[in-house]
């Protein structure tokens, strides 16, 4: 296929038929990521729209999406639980904020208890 596959970037464009109009995609910059001693986290329990079950809810991270997965795989890890990192949210599959923190703190991270 001649011209690669950059049309799927441009789906839902209204064409221009200025000759000197460019089209640019909204290639967001990742958020660079913080180093571990400015980061202030803030470690809750969340229990809604999951179905009754509790989950530890780390907010608060600045920076790239896949740092914080990286972060998130290494809780998930060391607790032995499951969870997901996305959106600069951490969830994790039951009630931990206790070790959450400590074990934060222990990487170099503020973080401090919520709800």
């Amino acid at each position: 296929m001649a011209g690669g596959g950059d049309w799927k970037e441009r789906l839902g464009v209204v064409y221009s038929t200025n000759p000197d109009f460019k089209y640019e995609t909204a290639a967001t910059p990742e958020e660079e990521t913080l180093p571990p001693g400015k980061q202030r986290l803030i470690v809750g329990i969340d229990r809604r729209n999951r179905g009754g079950k509790q989950v530890t809810l780390i907010t608060g991270f600045v920076g790239g999406a896949d740092d914080l997965k990286e972060l998130g795989r290494t809780l998930k890890t060391r607790l032995g639980v499951g969870g997901s990192a996305k959106d600069g949210e951490i969830t994790i599959q039951g009630d931990f904020r206790d070790k959450v923190v400590e074990i934060l703190r222990g990487l170099g991270y503020n973080a401090k208890r919520g709800n």
